[in-house]
Parts: structure tokens; C-alpha cells; sequence
């Protein structure tokens, strides 16, 4: 897996679009919304998708389709895989044709997508760099119409962690925490019931892995980077964050440097809900 086979630009993008063979677009925005945690209004992807989209993507709810109800295990568990196999169908999404995501900017949304359907079975997803405001192409309040697709989830072995595995792999490979390192250190904690870390996972800011345009890094880049966290070329690597979705965005630029990792899905808002679960503070890992 390289950067050419998980991500594609803007330009690429809308060559393929008018091609004989384009790809199913989903447009997938959403942000954290501390707000929503606390019990106000949440961000509305579907009002901005309503204003205007890239023509022919279709909506896709992270909260709703790419995600159970929060509870005891996590703020976004992994969907029930029927649910998700239908939501993906509905969005006309087949095995044997290309699937881009994209959203509204912060890439995490979308690599939550690009993660579901690569875990679950799909071959040939990549996420827009850069999301929407990449686009240069005009945009549509169109919702088209979509012929059902075929996709059926058909979960990997390898590639997804529980609490245990992530305790295990923090011990013996490289667990890397895409959150803010603030909320790593423990200092602030706006979400989840207590601030600090996994022990022996690695602070690795996710948003530290693109530029000032939202892009990501050069191939290079990354795996200087992600060398520098302790990555060897034959180290075993896991991510989490808070709730499975920025991990998903650091999952994905590891694949973009070439370095296959696995996601805790659960994260730290499934880890902290456990009071008998250890947890550390401040910048050493342990």
C-alpha cells in the first residue's frame, strides 16, 4: 500500500470523474464537536452537503452509519456490519468499483470511511487530500440518484485491536496516540471521564501529519516522522485517539508513508470508561 493507492488530489480526481469508470464519491463531513458532548448542537454534515457537495457524491452520516451509539464501548463503536453493509449498498458502493471519500477538510471523517471499507473487505478506496476545499470544480445541491451497489463487509483478521491488544502492543511494538498532546499528558480532558495516555503509548499528534493546506506530508516526510516516534521497518503498529476517528486519519497516513497499522477502535473514550483500567500522565509514555 503506497500514498497512490490511498489518497488521490482534486486534479486526479476530476479526471476520473468524467471517465469511463469513475468512482462512487462519498462525502462524508463531520467534525468533533465538544459541543454535542456536553449536550448542545452538533455540526450538521448533511445541512453543508445540502448547500453544496462535489456532483455525484452521496451523504454518509459518520454518527449514524459509520458508528453504533456511543456506550461501553467507545463514543463511536464500530457499526453493526449489517447496518453498514446496507448504508454503503444504499450509497451505490460495489466491490469491483472505486469508492473516494472526502469531507470538509480535516480528513478524519473521511479516513473513518476509508478504514471501515478497506478493513471490511474493499479493495480500492482512497480518500480526496484535502477534502472539499481542494475542489476547484463546481459544486452541486443535486442529490443524485443512486443504483444499489453490491458491497458486502467482510471483516480482515488482522488490522483491528481491543483494550487488551492495544495494552499488549504498547508493550511489545509501537502504539501510537493520535490525540492533542495536551490531551495526552493529561492536561485538559473536554470529552471523555479523564485526561492521559495508554501507558507505554507514544504521543503522535495526527494533525501533525499534514501541511498548512490540510494535505498530507510527502511519503518521505511521514516515515522520517514516524521513524523518529520509534516506527522501525519492522515494528508492530497500533493507533487509537479518542474515539476511533482521528486514529483512523493517522492509520491512514502511516499507509500513505507505506507502513501498515492497526486501529483500536474503541480508543481512549472506551480505555477511561474502564476505572480499573491504568492510566498515564504526562509527556513519558510509561
Amino acid at each position: 500500500m503506497d500514498a497512490m493507492t490511498v489518497i488521490i488530489t482534486a486534479t486526479d480526481l476530476a479526471h476520473e470523474l468524467t471517465g469511463d469508470r469513475p468512482p462512487v464519491l462519498l462525502d462524508v463531513r463531520w467534525q468533533l464537536s465538544v459541543a454535542k458532548a456536553a449536550g448542545g448542537p452538533a455540526f450538521d454534515g448533511r445541512a453543508e452537503y445540502a448547500a453544496g457537495h462535489i456532483p455525484g457524491a452521496v451523504f454518509v452520516d459518520l454518527d449514524r452509519e459509520l458508528a453504533s451509539a456511543p456506550g461501553a464501548r467507545g463514543r463511536h463503536p464500530l457499526p453493526d456490519l449489517a447496518e453498514f453493509g446496507a448504508a454503503m449498498r444504499r450509497a451505490g458502493v460495489s466491490a469491483g468499483r472505486p469508492v473516494v471519500v472526502y469531507d470538509g477538510g480535516q480528513g478524519w471523517a473521511a479516513a473513518r470511511a476509508w478504514w471501515l471499507l478497506r478493513w471490511t473487505g474493499h479493495p480500492d478506496v482512497r480518500v480526496l487530500d484535502g477534502g472539499l476545499p481542494s475542489w476547484e470544480g463546481e459544486l452541486s445541491t443535486r442529490v443524485p440518484e443512486t443504483a444499489e451497489g453490491d458491497f458486502r463487509p467482510a471483516p480482515a483478521a488482522t488490522g483491528l485491536l481491543d483494550a487488551d491488544a492495544a495494552a499488549a502492543l504498547a508493550r511489545t511494538g509501537v502504539l501510537l496516540d493520535a490525540r492533542a498532546g495536551e490531551r495526552y499528558r493529561g492536561e485538559v480532558e473536554p470529552i471523555d471521564r479523564v485526561g492521559g495516555h495508554i501507558p507505554g503509548a507514544v504521543s503522535a499528534p495526527t494533525t501533525e501529519n499534514v501541511g498548512p493546506d490540510g494535505r498530507f506530508l510527502p511519503a518521505a516526510e511521514l516515515r522520517d516522522r514516524f521513524k523518529a516516534l520509534g516506527v522501525a521497518s519492522d515494528a508492530e503498529v497500533g493507533v487509537y485517539c479518542g474515539s476511533g476517528v482521528s486514529g483512523a486519519h493517522q492509520v491512514l497516513a502511516l499507509a500513505v508513508a507505506g507502513i501498515p497499522a492497526a486501529l483500536y477502535a474503541g480508543s481512549w473514550s472506551e480505555w477511561s470508561a474502564d476505572p480499573s483500567r491504568p492510566v498515564a500522565v504526562g509527556a513519558d509514555p510509561q
